[in-house]
Parts: C-alpha cells; sequence; structure tokens
C-alpha cells in the first residue's frame, strides 16, 4: 500500500515537474536573497541559460537590466506580507530583457512582459521564497500600440485639410474661438487674415480642377513659410484661407499681407508643363474690444477681404468698424 502511494506521489511530481517547465509562462523561484531556486523550461528558451548555470545564482548579476532597488520595494512587500505584486507592460515594458520571437509581433525589438511576484508560503508559515510569473504580452502590447498610432492618425486627419495640409475649416474655427478667449483673459493682441485666390473660377474653367488643386497646394505653400509656429492657418473653404497672428497688431499684420501677396504674385504652380500664376485679396482684422465673439472676429475679416475684391482685387484691406 505504501509503495503504490509512493510510486503515485512521485508520478504527480513528475507530472507538476512537467506542466512546470511545458507551460507558456515564465515561472522563476527566488529565495530571500534573490538567488535563484526555479528556472522553467520558458525561461530557459528565452534567456538562452539552462536551470543548472543559474541555480543559485543573483538575479542582478545575472540580469543587470532588472533594476535592483526598485525590484528589492516590489518584492519586500511579498516576503513580508505575504501578498501579491504585480507590475504590467504599461508601466514597465519588461523585467527581463528577452528579444521577440512572435512572427506576428515581429516588429517590436523585445518581449513585452506582465510580472505578477507570488509569496510561496512555507509549511512553518514562513515566507522564504517567491515566485515571478512572466506573462509574453508583446502582441497585446503591438496591437495596443498600432490602435494608439492609428487613433492619433486618424485625430490629425479629422482635423487636417487633405489637399493642402493645414488645418481644415472645423479645426481652424475652434482654434480662433481659443485664441479669442485667451484675448479676452490677458488682453493680448492678435491680428485675423483671410484671402482668397483672385479668379480661381477662371483656373478651373480654363485648365481643369487638378490644375486647380496644384494652385491651391501652391498658395498654402507660400502661407505656411511665412507663419510661425505660433500662428494658426487654415483653409477656410473651396480656395479661401485665413491664419491668425499671433502677438501681431494691425500694422504689423499689413506688413505680412503684403509680403504674402507679393510672394503668392510671384509663385509658379507647375502642372503637367503648364506654369500657372494667380494672385489672392485679403483681409485684415485686429482683435479689439468692439469685438463680441470669435465670429464677429471672423465676419470682420471677411468684410475686409471683400472690401479688397470689389477694391480691385490682389490687395489687402484693413477692417475699420
Amino acid at each position: 500500500m505504501n509503495e503504490r502511494r509512493a510510486s503515485t506521489d512521485l508520478d504527480q511530481f513528475h507530472w507538476i515537474m512537467d506542466m512546470l517547465q511545458s507551460v507558456d509562462v515564465g515561472l522563476v523561484v527566488l529565495d530571500a536573497g534573490y538567488r535563484i531556486r526555479l528556472w522553467n523550461g520558458f525561461m530557459e528558451n528565452h534567456s538562452g541559460m539552462t536551470p543548472d548555470e543559474v541555480r543559485g545564482e543573483s538575479l542582478f548579476e545575472l540580469f543587470p537590466e532588472v533594476p535592483e532597488a526598485w525590484f528589492r520595494r516590489k518584492a519586500d512587500g511579498v516576503f513580508l506580507l505575504r501578498n501579491r505584486a504585480f507590475t504590467i507592460w504599461e508601466q514597465r515594458p519588461y523585467l527581463f530583457r528577452f528579444r521577440n520571437y512572435r512572427p506576428i509581433t515581429g516588429t517590436a525589438q523585445h518581449m513585452y512582459q506582465n510580472i505578477t511576484l507570488m509569496p510561496l508560503v512555507s509549511p512553518d508559515g514562513r515566507v522564504g521564497h517567491i515566485c515571478l510569473q512572466v506573462y509574453d504580452v508583446t502582441e497585446a502590447a503591438v496591437s495596443r500600440g498600432a490602435l494608439e498610432r492609428a487613433n492619433d492618425r486618424l485625430e490629425v486627419l479629422s482635423r487636417t485639410d487633405s489637399l493642402t495640409g493645414l488645418l481644415n475649416r472645423g479645426a481652424w474655427e475652434e482654434a480662433v474661438a481659443e485664441e479669442f478667449r485667451r484675448y479676452q483673459r490677458t488682453g493680448q493682441v492678435a491680428s485675423l487674415v483671410m484671402f482668397d485666390i483672385d479668379h480661381f473660377k477662371h483656373v478651373n474653367d480654363t485648365h481643369g480642377h487638378p490644375a486647380g488643386d496644384a494652385v491651391i497646394r501652391q498658395v498654402a505653400a507660400v502661407l505656411r513659410e511665412n507663419t510661425r509656429q505660433t500662428d494658426i492657418g487654415g483653409r477656410y473653404g473651396g480656395e479661401e484661407f485665413a491664419v491668425v497672428l499671433i502677438d501681431t497688431d494691425g500694422e504689423h499684420a499689413r506688413v505680412f499681407a503684403e509680403r504674402l501677396r507679393t510672394q503668392v504674385e510671384a509663385a509658379v504652380a507647375q502642372h503637367e508643363g503648364e506654369r500657372l500664376q494667380v494672385t489672392i485679396s485679403l483681409g485684415i482684422a485686429p482683435l479689439g474690444p468692439g469685438i463680441g465673439g470669435h465670429a464677429q472676429w471672423i465676419e470682420h475679416a471677411d468684410a475686409g477681404l471683400y472690401a479688397s475684391k470689389r477694391g480691385g482685387r490682389n490687395r489687402y484691406t484693413l477692417y475699420r468698424p
């Protein structure tokens, strides 16, 4: 009877050891001196070190990438309080610097890991060892990163005009509203310039819409070359553009408008061997006490623009209430 029980116990021990070696989770047992006592097949396969090579060795000497002070603080609570502790890849991408061999997530340079530290209680009630469970979460981490990058890209696309790379109308108006609120708080000066391409319909009718797109891209490029990082440029719609000049009064906005006008007039857009040149008409509206909101600020600049068009085009007008 005793021999049969011993045989059964031995079989169960071998089964447990076989499972420990074949499970797709890293298992590491450490003693209180942070020396390795158990090292399963997962850890051997990914580290290239056999259990015989690591047994009795210091975790920190074998794996210097493990931050000792941080890990000791984490493990002390497990030894003393008998509570589990966890770290996830968002907090620390990995504990062991293992290469990533998964074909689906081959873009990752290393294995992303979630770690569980578990107390191992001996028969006398002491916790003399802890077990590290190392989970490979590379696929989830890479998918999460790809999703976040895709969402960031969608956010940019939702705010950007695809033809020019400038802010689209909705995003630009949001920025104008925010700038107006800043003016209300601080009184900081700013000017709004709106302009459109003169006789743009003639360009489309004569040369075709692809040629018109080339002209719009050329004008947008000139606008970007003449604005600072703090300025807010956008495509307002069709052939109409707008820009908020931060910390710029009306007189300095006039300097900007004239420089932009002359550079657009001199610029050449190329399309299928054709050289296309256009002019622009501009309206300028400095912020002032009489403006009740950002919509009225836009209306003032728009009124200046149409005054320029009525005055003969290829010019700017400073709006005066």
